[in-house]
Parts: structure tokens; sequence; C-alpha cells
């Protein structure tokens, strides 16, 4: 018997592996290629960094990618290991420059790593001798880099160690009682007159907040084009009463939900300004009316379409007494300049609309209005106009430039043009017979030499108006001279202050450049230290430039000044290109001036700081809740001829139809020399902002001293990533927000207003969130809290925001907990 040996099962295992292989040989020149470009990029736009003063990390770190791809492309292994002591440099000059701040070693070192593990997997195809080996340093690579995923996830967390709260107190100590909602109701937009959107009921925790449920949703059907849902509703009696963004007025149950009436005053769509926006309404109970009567309780709210609609509170039918069928004109009055031919025209629709909340005071409807942002240096009128609120009558009319009107201007001659207006809301005190008025910025946010001087007076200023004379009785101005739109966003709120001779009625002011200020409610006179501090000059209108701005030792939301390491980015090379963009920008720190030839950047950005959606005071702890931007802008301004051909043409104007001025911040300024191009948040093409994270944080605030006591980013990153895909991370990066929270007695926050869809609820004595929903659509808007018929409830709009790239709804929420069995 012959024996014959068998070799066939091995050829084909040896004939498999060596087709691999050849199929897998072009992989490390194609890896080696990719490397080598990278290499270029950074390398090529790390030199021109050097030449502008920044980091030489980027050419040293592209030579050696350049280097590591062309040994790979000639099949070395020596490409591996070059590229391996590229990533250890990285490491070390990432933990150099930024230590363990964990947001921002993602583009430092996420796309290194993930080029590492390439480069390990395919080392054995460069050198077979390794296989074994490479096979083991591919595991141990990714279990590195779990590794330190694990140790690091922790830090994109961090926040600051709660200092110890004040307790809570039965009497109130920072609040007036007369100025308080009745108990478990929101009568008024801040939730009292005080505006401080504190509830005094408890019966929801922290330690059962994880038991709510909703129990309700009301769909308003009013989603238009232009979204931007912002409303707050009231809550009077066992009504909620609201407007949506095309104020139609609602009236729901308070306990179920359901319609009782809504009434439509038909607001046509060309009205609506960059945002179809309604943010409240008003409640008015009339003390001369009788028992029965109609309109005797009314609800009033400011239309896009500029007037004042009063309507029955218990039908929803207009009031007859009330201007012509429940409505009086705010058009009458107001005009502007055609920036073709200077003729005085009527205003275009779509630049002048109400959006916030009338505020009344002895029996007088005072508001505001907004003028588009970047259109025209002479546009509608910022007046300022109270109305009875009984019978719609114009009972005062303040309009800067012109002092002696008092109601309507004579020979039917316009309001002034162009001067600073009140968009947001204001907050009044019946004591006192005064109306807080935070004011904005002439027209034509970004050139100051056309402004008289009394428009430099009362710009971005808090004006206390005398609702009996519709004269200011004091001004105080939180930036002089303003050119970065830093107008007055939030509304106000009043607090009980103590100080070394007792307690002082106070107003506590807020801003966009992050600063709070804390003012006598009779003199304007600030409680606390301010300085004013000497701040850039130069810019495009040298001589118009304030030496100083006021700084507030009170408390400030202000970050550090920005550094080039605070550039952000997907990867090395969106990183290195905010760098370059940083150092080519004139940045001086806050109040840099705007220049003609180059960039300028703006931080905080003209969403930085508080806006519209306000603080919450706890006037039991005495606490302050402020959630708050953290974002430039990246602004440049243009010769009128560059701003024509970009297509920089005010609304109303035929050139205008989809040109660059229906965008936020790019704006014509007709009438004054220059455009202005406004990168809000400094975003990239990509979508992803140039700078560090977070971009919104919460901060609780001892209300006495003005210390922080804790401050975390706020907002998760589960919606938001580059080009607009969510990335579906749950932790907190702290995303921009807009819209306030409410606190309660319970020791709780309630909040949405960040672009992760969410409401949630803080135990304010942590920071700590103990719940969160899912909203349907974008919370940007202010919650508030309820009791109805022993129940407390928590009500959210979700109808989300174009601007802040939030889905739209139609959604009024509420939940509340479980009724016990």
């Amino acid at each position: 018997m012959s024996s014959t040996v068998h070799t066939g099962p091995a050829t084909p295992t040896r004939d498999r592996t060596s087709e691999l292989q050849r199929y897998l040989a072009w992989t490390p020149a194609l890896l080696g290629g990719v490397i080598a470009l990278l290499g270029c990029i950074l390398a090529g736009g790390g030199a021109y960094l050097v030449s502008l003063g920044g980091s030489l990390y980027y050419v040293v770190a592209g030579a050696m990618l350049i280097a590591a791809g062309l040994l790979m492309i000639k099949g070395k292994i020596a490409g591996v290991y070059t590229y391996i002591g590229a990533v250890a440099f990285t490491a070390i000059w990432t933990f150099w420059e930024v230590g363990l701040s964990g947001w921002e070693l993602i583009p430092r070192l996420v796309g290194p790593f993930v080029l590492l593990i390439l480069a390990i997997l395919v080392a054995p195809l460069l050198d077979r001798t390794i296989g074994r080996r490479a096979r083991k340093w591919g595991l141990i690579g990714a279990g590195g880099f779990a590794a330190a995923l694990a140790v690091l996830i922790p830090i994109f967390n961090q926040q600051a160690a709660p200092n110890q709260l004040p307790e809570a107190h039965a009497n109130a100590p920072f609040a007036d009682s007369a100025y308080a909602p009745k108990k478990g109701e929101w009568n008024a937009y801040g939730g009292g007159q005080s505006a401080q959107r504190f509830s005094d009921l408890a019966q929801i925790t922290p330690a059962n907040a994880k038991d709510l449920k909703r129990v309700w949703t009301f769909h308003t059907g009013d989603i238009p084009k232009k979204y931007g849902s912002e409303l707050t509703p009231l809550k009077i009696g066992n009504a909620i009463y609201g407007c949506t963004p095309m104020n139609k007025l609602f009236k729901l149950n308070a306990a179920t939900g359901q319609k009782e009436w809504m009434y439509d005053p038909e607001v046509p769509a060309s009205w609506v300004p960059y945002t179809a926006a309604c943010r409240g309404v008003a409640y008015y109970e009339n003390p001369k009316a009788a028992a029965g009567e109609a309109c005797a309780a009314r609800i009033i709210e400011g239309t896009l379409d500029m007037r004042l609609i009063a309507v029955d509170a218990k039908t929803g039918q207009p009031c007859q007494d009330f201007g012509k069928n429940g409505a009086a004109d705010l058009k009458v009055g107001l005009a502007q300049k055609d920036s073709a031919n200077g003729a005085i025209t009527p205003v275009v629709p779509g630049t002048a609309a109400i959006t916030g909340v009338p505020v009344i005071v002895h029996g007088v409807v005072v508001t505001g209005h907004q003028v588009l942002d970047g259109q025209r240096r002479w546009a509608a009128s910022g007046v300022i106009r109270g109305y009875d609120a009984v019978t719609g009558e114009l009972r005062f009319a303040w309009d800067i430039n012109q002092p002696e009107v008092t109601k309507l201007p004579p020979d039917g001659k316009p309001y002034s043009l162009g001067t600073p207006n009140m968009w947001t809301t204001a907050v009044g005190d019946e004591k006192l017979g005064l109306v807080y008025l935070p004011m904005g910025n002439s027209a034509g946010d970004y050139y100051t030499s056309l402004r008289s001087d009394e428009e430099k007076k009362y710009s971005s200023a808090l004006v206390a108006l005398d609702v009996e004379t519709g004269k200011p009785r004091w001004v105080y101005q939180t930036v002089h001279n303003d050119v970065w739109d830093y107008d007055l966003g939030s509304q106000p709120t009043l607090v009980e202050f103590p100080t070394a001779g007792g307690k002082v009625p106070a107003v506590l002011l807020p801003t966009k450049q992050g600063d709070m200020f804390v003012l006598d409610r009779a003199t304007g006179k600030p409680l606390h230290q301010v300085d004013e501090v000497a701040v850039p000059q130069g810019g495009a209108e040298p001589d118009q430039r304030s030496p100083t701005q006021p700084f507030s030792r009170y408390h400030t939301l202000r970050k550090p000044d920005l550094v080039e390491h605070d550039m952000w980015g997907i990867s090395p090379i969106d990183q290195m290109i905010c760098r370059i963009n940083f150092k080519r920008a004139r940045y001086e720190g806050p109040f840099t001036p705007p220049e003609l030839d180059r960039h300028n950047l703006e931080y905080p950005g003209y969403n930085g700081g508080s806006d519209w959606g306000s603080v919450a005071v706890d006037p039991q702890r005495g606490v302050i809740i402020a959630n708050y931007n953290d974002m430039p802008n990246y602004d440049k301004l243009l010769t009128r001829k560059d701003a024509d051909a970009m297509g920089l043409f005010p609304a109303g104007d035929p050139r205008a139809a989809g040109s660059a001025s229906s965008a936020e911040g790019a704006g014509a300024q007709t009438g004054t020399p220059y455009g202005i191009l406004v990168n809000a948040g400094w975003q990239m093409p990509t979508g992803v902002l140039c700078t560090r994270p977070p971009y919104g944080g919460i901060r609780a605030i001892d209300l006495a001293t003005g210390k922080t006591l804790w401050d975390r980013p706020f907002g998760s990153a589960r919606r938001n990533g580059p080009f607009g895909m969510p990335t579906f991370i749950p932790l907190e990066i702290g995303t921009p927000n807009n819209g306030g929270s409410v606190v309660t007695a319970g020791g709780l926050i309630f909040i949405s207003a960040a672009t992760d869809d969410l409401i949630k609820a803080i135990d304010i004595k942590t920071g700590e969130i103990v719940w969160s929903d899912v909203l349907p659509a974008g919370g940007q808007a202010a919650p508030i809290v309820y009791e109805q018929d022993g129940k407390e409830y928590v009500v959210i709009m979700a109808g989300g925001h174009h601007f802040m790239m939030t889905p739209g709804g139609d959604s009024l929420i509420a939940y509340a907990l479980p009724d016990k069995k």
C-alpha cells in the first residue's frame, strides 16, 4: 500500500490569503495619500497662521504627516511609525495647550486617532513580520481609545461645584407681595407684576419630578413659514390665555387644555418680520365695569401688523369700546424714508411689528415695537406709546427726537424716523407709576454718526417712563453709543434689594454683553459698583467711540476674552481655519469696534448673555437663575458699492427679493455709508461654530451679593452636529438657547430654551437635571407653573424657531404628577 501526502486543504487557504493581500495591497498607499494631503493642507495653512503670529503646531504636524504619507505610499513601514510619532506629538501639544478641557480635545485628537487606528490596521501589509504584533497594537489602540473616552466623557459634563444656597424663607425677603401673582396663578408675562418668574407652588419637588407625565396637549394649528412661537401664556382663574405666532388669541380650560374660544385678528402674512412671534398677552380688569358687563375683563395683545387688540376674556369677542371695533391702529404716525428717492412713505409691511407683551400700569397700556434690523437708517420711529386700557385712546407718545410731541405729530407728519425702539417687554411699577423700558438702538445699528444727542442718550438704556406724563423720570445706559447691536432684550425684574440702609425697591437688569445691573427703582442709581473701563478705540468711526464703557461689578455672565486656542471645529483643518480667521480679524476684547476692510470679532455677540428669555428670581431663597448664551459674532462692514453688489437691499426695495438682506444679521443699512455682514455665532460652512463649547449655560446667582452659586453647560448635543445632522449624543455640550425659565418653591427650575428639544427640571440647589422630556418641536419659550383643582401643572409652548434651527410645531403641552391612587 502506497502512502500519499495530501496537501489540498492548505492550498486554497494560502491562495485566499494571498488573494486578499493582493486585493488590499493598495490600501497603505491610499491611506498614505490621504495623510500626505492632510499634511500639505496643515503645513500650508499653518505657515500662513505662523505669519499672522499664530501657533507653530500645524506646520510641524503637517510636515510629519507629509513624511508619513510619502513613506506609506512607497510601502515603507516607517510611514506608520512616523504617523504614530505625529499623533504622540499632537497629544503632547494638545494637553499642553488645553489640558483636560473635554470638548476642546475633540478637534485636536479624534480625527488623528481615527487615522491612527487605520494606520495600525494596514501596518501588516507593509511589513508581514509584524502582522501578529500589529493586530495586538490595533486592539491595544482601539482599547486605549475607548478607555480615553471613558475617562474624558465625565469631563464633558463638568460643572462648578455648587456653593451653599440660602434657605427658603416663607416671608419672601426679596419680593413685594403686592406685585406677586395670586397663589397658583400666572397673571402676567413674567408671572406677576414683578416679572420674577417664580411660583410659590411646591407639590413638584426634585424627589418626585421624575414622575411627571403629559396630561394634555393643545394644538394651535398655526405654524407660519418663518415660525418662532415664543409664547408664555397666562393662567387666570380656571383659564389659560395665549396667542399664536400669527396673533390668534385663545382661551383654554386650565385643567383639560380644551379650547373655549379662539379669535383671529387676521394678520396679513406680508406683515411677518424676520420671525412670526407673539410672546404673550396682557390681562386687564376694568375697575369701573359692572358685574357681567362685556369686556369687564379683557385680553390685550400687540400684533405683527401694528395693532393693539382687546377681546372679552370670557367670550373672545372684540371689545367694542376699545379703539375701532376692538383695535387701535399703531401704524398711524409711523413712516420711513424711501431708499431710492428719499421720499417719506408709509411703513413697509414686515419692517415694524409688535412681538413683545404690552404692560399695563395705572390703566395705561404701554407698548413699543420692533423695527427690522439692518434695513434703513431712516426706518420707522421707535416711539413709545400708551393707550387707555378701556377706550384704546392714545394717552401719550414719547418721541425721543420730538419731545414736544406728546400724542400724534401735527399736520400728519410722522414721528421721528429711526429712533431707538423697545422690541422686547417692559415691566411696570404700579406704586411708582413707572414703566421700565429696555431700549434698543437707533435704526442702522452699526453706524452712529447720524444719531442725535438724544438718541445717543437713550439707546441701549433702561428708561423709567412716567405713565401719567409720558416723560422719562430717569435713564441708565448700559452701552455708550452702541455700535454692536447690544440692545436690551430681557424684561427687567423687580426685587426688594438689601443694602446697608435697609431694603430698597430695585430693578434687576441683565444685558446681552453679560452684565447684570441692580438699580434703585425710584432714581436709577446703581446699588453696587459700576466701573467705567477703557475699551478699544478706532474702527470705521473713530471719533464716535466712547473711551470707556460701563462694567458691572455686581455680576457678569461674560466669560474671559477669547484667545487663539479657543478656536474649535470638527477636525484639525477647520480648527486651523478658524484660528487663521481669528488672527486676521480685529479683536481686542469687549467692545472692539467694527472696521471697514477687516472683520471684527464681537464677543459676546448680539445673542450673548441674557436675551428676551430674561432671568428668573426665587425671592424666598434669594437666588437668580440665568440661562445665557456664550457665542461671538464675526462682523464686517461693507462699502455701499460692495453692499449693493452683494444684493444687500432693504425690505420693500424691489431689488431685495431673495437677496442677502433676508438673512438675520445681513444689513443694507441704507442711508449710511456702510452695509454690514454679521455671522451670528461665527458659524463655519459645516454649521459648526468656530469657538469652543459650551455655547450656552445656566447659572445660579446669590441675589444679595452677586456671587455665583453654581454654573453648568446647558443644552445637550443630541440634535446638534455638522451640516445640521443630529449626533444623538446626550452629553450637555452647552448649546445656544433662547427662552426663559421658571423657579418654584418646590426647589425646581423648569426650562426648555436649548436646541435639544427637551424640557428639563433642574434642582435649584445643585444644578442637577432631575427630569426631562422630549418635545415634538423646539421649546424656544418660557414655561409657566400654576395650580388647578389642587394639582400643580407645568406648561410649555413647543413651537420651534427657524433662527434656532429647531423643528416647528404648534403644541402647548401640560405636565403634572399622576393622581394618587
